[in-house]
């Protein structure tokens, strides 16, 4: 009959999906057992990469992706409490150098991508934007950039950071076993009315043309909610590690894409480009401990190119000063995540795939 061929496609792509999905699930939970940095993240990405290398994988449709960006930003507005604004300004020089470090790290490292590894200026800069890595995936996919090798650059960045900056820190002998505190959870009805707020926002940029509509406007909707206080806490445990999978299943499946020997070629190219990061943000970290009353390790934990979680949970960790760290990352984070798609939206892009 005419009416059964469709529900039976459907069901064999959602299968084929589900079978993508679980083999992302099954990487991060791997990975978080084992105690890895970004666990839920790197072990998606990684074994998704590792399965697709040997038999490819289906590509997740569209929605999958706008969905995942839409729940990214809303998390990632989320951090902007007003104890974490109200902390932000009380290191106004701190964070103006920090403005400069962002874009020193931009330029710096987007020109040694350009013309070291003759990336186009597209792909250079968003490999080499400091952190925000779903805003970064977000805009990829919209500019239609090379999101395979973009990913290996930023993972390998905040890989490297997670695993080693500990150690460094560690030679200031800053130790805390403080248990961290419970987040607050949102209850399910205002989460749906914060998604739906924020994918409100987003239909309005995308009409405006805005790169990343989606990320740009849940993360917009979920700031300006927390910021004023109206909202207090975070999407569930579970969901935000179900984003992290689903974008680790999204890299992965594109790192997969690239021809091997170029794949092996980008782990120098991503190490020279770690290496341009630090010291950039290292540079700029030593004039804003001083102005800022803070130790170098603070400083450089709270300029250090990785992601907002991360580097909050070290200093918090290392027993730093987490209100000094948190609030220039989440500065950083939120300028990110609000600049660059309008900063991108200037340099031509390819067609974005589908």
């Amino acid at each position: 009959m005419a009416g059964t061929g469709y529900p039976s496609k459907t069901l064999a792509v959602l299968s084929r999906e589900a079978v993508v999905i679980a083999i992302a699930a099954t990487g991060g939970a791997l990975f978080s057992l084992l105690g890895a940095p970004a666990a839920w993240l790197s072990g998606a990405m990684i074994l998704s990469a590792l399965v697709a290398f040997v038999r490819p994988l289906p590509v997740l449709r569209r929605s999958w992706f706008d969905s995942t960006v839409l729940l990214s930003g809303t998390i990632i507005g989320s951090a902007a409490t007003p104890e974490a604004l109200s902390a932000a300004v009380r290191y106004p020089a701190s964070l103006i150098i920090l403005l400069f470090a962002m874009a020193g790290i931009m330029a710096a490292t987007g020109a040694y991508l350009r013309y070291v590894a003759r990336w186009s200026w597209l792909d250079a800069l968003l490999a080499a934007a400091p952190g925000a890595l779903a805003t970064v995936l977000a805009v990829a996919q919209s500019k239609g950039a090379n999101i395979g090798r973009i990913s290996v650059v930023q993972l390998f960045r905040l890989l490297v950071l997670v695993a080693l900056l500990p150690s460094l820190m560690q030679l200031t002998g800053l130790h805390s076993d403080v248990p961290v505190p419970p987040a607050k959870i949102l209850d399910p009805w205002t989460m749906l009315l914060l998604l739906l707020a924020g994918f409100g926002v987003g239909l309005v940029l995308d009409r405006m043309g805005v790169a990343a509509p989606m990320m740009f406007g849940a993360t917009l909707a979920s700031a300006v909610a927390h910021g004023t206080g109206l909202v207090e806490g975070s999407l569930p445990p579970a969901v935000q590690i179900a984003v992290l999978v689903m974008l680790g299943s999204t890299m992965g499946g594109r790192v997969c894409a690239i021809p091997r020997r170029e794949l092996l070629g980008l782990f120098p190219l991503a190490a020279g480009g770690l290496l341009v990061s630090l010291g950039v943000a290292f540079a700029f970290a030593w004039p804003a401990a001083l102005l800022a009353g803070v130790s170098y390790a603070d400083s450089m934990t709270a300029f250090a190119p990785g992601g907002l979680e991360a580097m909050a949970m070290l200093a918090f960790a290392m027993g730093l000063d987490t209100l000094y760290v948190g609030s220039h990352h989440l500065m950083r984070f939120l300028i990110i995540g609000f600049a660059m798609p309008f900063l991108i939206d200037r340099i031509p892009g390819r067609p974005p795939e589908r």
